[in-house]
């Protein structure tokens, strides 16, 4: 990209000077002499040049004098003067051969020019008075009048020594030193390279502004609109040009300059509803002004469903929300009540309860209450991985971690939850190796993945669930204390279906409702029925009604499930329970069922109405 140069346009009012800036430009600004222009122009030249936009592309004017001036009151952009100093003036006045006490020198020019150089009388033998002029008819009428006093000579700028010279006035015009140019080209370069940089800020930051997607609506201190984006002019049904400028009250709307910083607000603007959100602008502590974005709700909502969309195609969606954990009950209640509490804030969670209660239900109920709800929700189940897996899966690992591993590496879970949340299913399964691992996880909210040498900060919402007692745990050595703590600042006990037995009719309907396509010819069930389902004592909890629901859709011939229908579907149970009672030990029971469904580790643990993961426990218990 080719750089931009600042330009500097000097405008020197005399010949001489012009050919000393151009020497100073040579000797000084060898290597910026792309920066600078120079130009003659005396004071009668400078109004037709600047007229005619002659510094037009330009971030700063460097001149002299009535000419400087007169460019300041003509021009936008800043000028830079180029001073005379007392040197400047006992060097015109030595060149003009006039130091003796006889004469009398008057010194002409604008006030920016000769202030103060009546003090050469106390300096040099001679007398010397100040003839401050302002323009040209000015100038000619106090120039004669000083000749009239006796002035022998005039030393001056270029108006007032041309003027001197028609009025038969002995002149010479006053040269700047290089050193007073040299400063002020300085000067000049300094503030164009500013302005030039403060230029390439604003316009990278409008066009941010320009091409952002909300209505963006900037107000000053005094109430005033200083910024107004193309979305805003749609939204408001108004040009900038017709807004920049107003008073925000002109737009007739709620945007309201004293609403708190970052408050979400919802305001009507032309039959459609809108979220705003207010920064204030702060400068040394002070509120300076207010922005303003305005987003269309319904954009909002477009933007949500994409990225729900989005994790949804990588898993990482929780499906289930706390309106789907159905249940009356007292116990129900209870749990769901302090659920939606523990929602709004981001502390753990842990979650205790009988397998088959719906832990991993109410952790993504949980989630999708929560203001995370749009970000990733992962679960992982503690007891269905190995070690080194659950390891690799939770922290991720770095190319070439171990043989193996993907090339490139893999995101571990926490980072892939990050902003989200993720549930730690059957919390007191794992290892103590990825115990010491989690608890630096909650502690220092960052993750190292395997065979890595960098530390990855994450934000991540942990909820925990368990169905074992992990106080006792923690007593035996098994589980640790700190974590335990961590783990269990806010607690949530999921209640057994035995605890909610109010709440089987409920659950019963709404699994029939699920399951209706298995049997389209199902529209009920007697209460009988549902007296025989309040009674059965449901060891497995929901997961074993749900199971047995789908045994019932299946069996049943009539319209509706009958008490019949439900002994018929016990049957198959109550020969599992014989053969327990044959003596028959948990391990064989685990051994017959896992032979027969071809240790199919899915169907072997619906048979046995219990979650494939207590399956996979008891397996290793029975080894």
């Amino acid at each position: 990209m080719k750089r931009l140069q600042a330009q500097v346009l000097v405008v020197a009012p005399t010949p001489r000077l012009a050919e000393d800036v151009r020497g100073v430009i040579a000797d000084r600004f060898h290597a910026q002499e792309v920066l600078f222009e120079v130009v003659e122009a005396d004071l009668r030249d400078a109004e037709t040049f600047a007229g005619r936009g002659g510094a037009e592309g330009y971030e700063v004017v460097v001149s002299r004098g009535g000419t400087a001036d007169l460019l300041e009151q003509l021009l936008d952009i800043p000028v830079v003067h180029i001073q005379v100093s007392l040197t400047d003036i006992l060097r015109a006045v030595r060149t003009a051969g006039a130091m003796t006490a006889e004469q009398k020198i008057g010194v002409a020019g604008f006030p920016n020019m000769i202030y103060g150089c009546a003090e050469l009388s106390e300096l040099l033998p001679l007398e010397v008075v100040e003839i401050e002029v302002h323009g040209a008819r000015d100038a000619e009428e106090k120039l004669r009048a000083g000749a009239a006093e006796g002035v022998d000579m005039i030393v001056g700028d270029a108006v007032s020594a041309r003027i001197a010279r028609k009025c038969g006035v002995r002149a010479t015009a006053i040269d700047s030193g290089r050193q007073a140019i040299y400063q002020a080209l300085s000067e000049a370069a300094l503030i164009a390279g500013v302005r030039r940089q403060d230029e390439l800020t604003s316009n990278f930051l409008r066009g941010v502004v320009d091409k952002a997607q909300d209505g963006v609506v900037a107000v000053n201190a005094e109430g005033e609109v200083s910024l107004f984006n193309p979305v805003a002019e749609d939204i408001f049904r108004r040009t900038r040009y017709e807004t920049v400028g107003q008073k925000l009250s002109a737009l007739r709307t709620a945007l309201d300059p004293a609403q708190d910083a970052d408050e979400e607000q919802f305001i009507r603007i032309h039959q459609k509803q809108y979220l705003v959100r207010r920064t204030p602008v702060v400068v040394h502590g002070t509120v300076c002004g207010s922005i303003f974005r305005v987003q269309s709700i319904s954009e909002v909502q477009r933007i949500e469903r994409h990225i729900r969309k989005k994790l949804a195609d990588r898993g990482l969606v929780a499906k289930w929300n706390m309106e789907d954990i159905k249940g009356d009950s007292s116990a129900c209640r209870a749990m769901k009540r302090k659920a939606e509490r523990y929602a709004r804030t981001d502390s753990t969670v842990l979650i205790t309860g009988a397998s088959g209660t719906g832990k991993e239900m109410l952790a993504q109920g949980i989630h999708n209450r929560s203001h995370r709800r749009a970000r990733p929700f992962l679960a992982v189940n503690c007891a269905a991985l190995p070690e080194n897996l659950l390891e690799s899966e939770l922290f991720g690992y770095v190319d070439g971690a171990f043989t193996g591993a993907r090339k490139g590496g893999r995101q571990g879970l926490f980072e892939l939850a990050h902003g989200g949340t993720i549930f730690l299913d059957e919390i007191g399964e794992m290892p103590a190796l990825l115990q010491t691992r989690l608890l630096r996880v909650l502690q220092e909210r960052e993750v190292m993945p395997l065979g890595g040498d960098s530390i990855v900060p994450v934000d991540v919402r942990v909820i925990a669930a368990t169905n074992q007692n992990l106080a006792r745990m923690v007593e035996a050595g098994t589980f640790r204390s700190d974590l335990y703590y961590r783990l269990n600042i806010l607690r949530i006990h999921m209640p057994s279906l035995a605890e909610r037995r109010a709440d089987i009719p409920l659950l019963t309907q709404n699994l029939m409702h699920r399951m209706a396509d298995l049997n389209e010819c199902i529209t009920g069930i007697t209460d009988e029925a549902i007296g025989v389902l309040c009674a059965r004592a449901w060891p497995g909890n929901i997961r074993q009604l749900q199971n047995m629901m789908e045994r019932l859709m299946l069996l049943a011939d009539g319209t509706e499930i009958t008490a019949a229908d439900v002994r018929r579907a016990e049957e198959d149970d109550r020969e599992e329970e014989s053969a327990r009672q044959n003596d028959e030990g948990e391990g064989d029971v685990l051994q017959r069922v896992l032979a027969e469904e071809h240790y199919n580790l899915g169907r072997a643990a619906k048979r046995l109405g219990i979650h494939r993961t207590t399956l996979w426990r008891h397996m290793k218990n029975t080894k």
